[in-house]
């Protein structure tokens, strides 16, 4: 009995370590088995996506994609050895990745060829500053934009010329409506003190032309307070006319002058384009057959156009044009590489427009390619890449 005893004493111990391995085995279990359907839920998600990948290169031409582009900087960049970067460069290398895609890049001179060689179906996809308007979306399909900016405005640094602006006022509709206006009431004075005086008077009285120029000449001399001293309006009608002539053109006047002086001093404190408000009473310059052109139409903006924005900013820059509207960041490219000292971008911009990759109409991997652009922009390297070029955090 006493040996039994000891033996269930001894055993004891063993017994609950069984329990305990056997409650922790279990547990372990468990575990395996929740990590093993883990990696199954996580190998199904990995095998889905590849099988979405796969799916979406059959949609691509079995060869290597002909990729049409143009300098846009800092979108579209092509050095000495003719290599390419830039910010839309970057962006379908990215993209090329993804799906796994081959290409080589080919080079148009402007926009407006490579939409044309685009929608004939030269090029698979192309790829630079390209601004998705009604009309090009007529001929060729757009992937999801990529990049929202607007129009922007350059102007000169360099102080604007007094006398440029003198001349600029007096030629305007404005300057001449009120100088008109100013001539067109001394006549009349003119002609009604000539019938007041013209039988009471000497001085306006004779033939009608001697007395009516008479007249006309008083009432310039009045007008712009010129001495008058030596004739006048005898008659109670004529000097009461002379009277009122004389307060109202010097108030006339004296709001003339000043308007033109504010005008003249605002200008050159200011400079002559403050908004887009200014451009139709400017010398406006933009890039041939860029979306640019189709605004300043519908605004009725008068613009001569450049083959290239540096020609356009050089320009400015000889004081050729006033201002010259592009798309702002192409311009705040420009300026900062190439004109920093002499060329502004002003800080404002107007017109919204989006930039997206074209494609050939009815393409199939159009689908493809927006997925692929939706996830590359929403990507810490997009902001990385807009930061590089532009200096932008977005």
């Amino acid at each position: 009995m006493r040996t039994s005893m000891m033996a269930i004493a001894f055993a004891a111990p063993f017994a609950r370590n069984a329990q305990a391995w056997l409650r922790a085995a279990f547990r372990c279990g468990r575990c395996m088995s929740i990590a093993f359907a883990l990696f199954a839920v996580v190998d199904s998600q990995d095998v889905h996506a590849q099988m979405a990948q796969q799916a979406d290169r059959e949609d691509f031409p079995r060869r290597e994609l002909v990729v049409g582009t143009k300098e846009a900087p800092p979108f579209a960049m092509k050095d000495a050895d003719g290599n390419w970067s830039g910010i839309s460069i970057d962006l379908w290398r990215e993209v090329a990745q993804k799906l796994g895609l081959q290409f080589r890049l080919a080079e148009e001179p402007n926009v407006q060829k490579l939409i044309e060689a685009t929608s004939r179906g030269d090029y698979d996809v192309s790829v630079a500053a390209i601004t998705i308007t009604a009309d090009r979306e007529r001929s060729v399909d757009f992937s999801q934009p990529f990049y929202d900016t607007g129009l922007g405005i350059a102007v000169s640094v360099n102080s604007v010329s007094v006398w440029r602006e003198i001349v600029r006022t007096m030629i305007s509709a404005g300057f001449l409506q009120a100088a008109g206006a100013l001539i067109g009431i001394s006549l009349l004075v003119g002609a009604l003190v000539w019938l007041f005086e013209r039988r009471h008077n000497d001085d306006f009285g004779g033939p009608l032309g001697r007395g009516l120029g008479a007249s006309i000449w008083w009432s310039a001399e009045a007008m712009t307070q010129a001495s008058t001293g030596h004739r006048g309006p005898i008659t109670i009608a004529g000097r009461a006319l002379a009277i009122i002539w004389m307060v109202v053109s010097i108030i006339t006047i004296a709001v003339f002058t000043a308007s033109v002086t504010s005008a003249l001093t605002t200008r050159q404190m200011r400079g002559l384009v403050n908004g887009v408000e200014d451009l139709p009473g400017v010398r406006v310059g933009t890039l041939a057959n860029s979306a640019t052109i189709g605004f300043l139409d519908g605004e009725r903006i008068k613009h001569r156009t450049f083959a290239q924005v540096a020609d356009g900013l050089k320009a400015l820059e000889a004081g050729s044009i006033d201002a010259f509207v592009y798309d702002k960041p192409l311009l705040a490219w420009t300026v900062e590489q190439q004109f920093p000292n002499s060329v502004q971008v002003l800080d404002i911009d107007f017109e919204p427009q989006s930039y997206g990759l074209a494609m050939p109409l009815g393409r199939p991997y159009r689908k493809a390619i927006d997925v692929a652009v939706l996830q590359a922009i929403h990507d810490q390297s997009w902001r990385r890449t807009l930061f590089q070029y532009l200096g932008e955090k977005r």
